[in-house]
Formats: C-alpha cells, sequence, structure tokens
C-alpha cells in the first residue's frame, strides 16, 4: 500500500550558477597557478556579523558529501551543509572602485552585512 502523504513530499534539485565574470576570473588564477585541477570550494561556516559567512577555498579533492558546479574548465565545489543555505544562488566576480571579489549572490539570506561576505537567513 502507497504512503497517501507521498504526494505532498516534494524534491528540488539545488542549483548553484557561476557568472561569465566569475567563470573567467577562475580561469585566469587557474591558468595562472597552472592548477587545471583545481576547484574553487565555497562554504558556509557560523560566524561574521550577520550569523553565517562565506568563504572561499582552492580545492583539488572533494568527498561524497560534496556537489560539483561548472564544466571541465572551471569548477565551484560545495559541501551538502553549505549546499542547504546557497540553494539557488550564484557566484559572481565583480571588479568595482571599492576592490576586486568574489560575491554570492543568495536568494536564501534575509539579511546580510555591509560588507557581503555575511548573511543570516
Amino acid at each position: 500500500m502507497s504512503d497517501p502523504f507521498a504526494s505532498e513530499i516534494q524534491t528540488t534539485e539545488a542549483t548553484f550558477t557561476i557568472s561569465d565574470s566569475a567563470r573567467k576570473r577562475l580561469s585566469e588564477i587557474f591558468a595562472q597557478e597552472n592548477e587545471t585541477s583545481s576547484m574553487l570550494r565555497v562554504k558556509v561556516s557560523g560566524g561574521g556579523c550577520a550569523g553565517y559567512q562565506y568563504g572561499f577555498d582552492f580545492e583539488k579533492t572533494v568527498t561524497d558529501d560534496d556537489r560539483i558546479f561548472g564544466d571541465d574548465e572551471v569548477k565551484v565545489v560545495i559541501d551538502s551543509v553549505s549546499m542547504d543555505l546557497l540553494g539557488g544562488s550564484e557566484i559572481d566576480f565583480v571588479d568595482d572602485m571599492v576592490g576586486a571579489s568574489f560575491q554570492i549572490k543568495n536568494p536564501n539570506a534575509t539579511a546580510s552585512c555591509g560588507c557581503g561576505t555575511s548573511f543570516s537567513t
């Protein structure tokens, strides 16, 4: 006998996109470092002035818990706990008068700090 509540359970595939400017900058960084197997790890940790903060690191390995986004040239890796807070987000690279940085456009964030590296949900 089937579960009558099963039809109410909907699962959605978590998405994460890489803007053209982020893709271009990551490609430049990997080429300069001659690191064709490197990926950008995006993670979320507790802290910052709004509750959570974004972290970025370069990575060559993945775990069973990781999701990989991108293509053969540029890859972004995110662990499942961070993905719960980043689903639907986009990473962008912004170069303006304030400086150049990777930024996350996160639709799950209900508030963020002025510097853009900390958010709350």
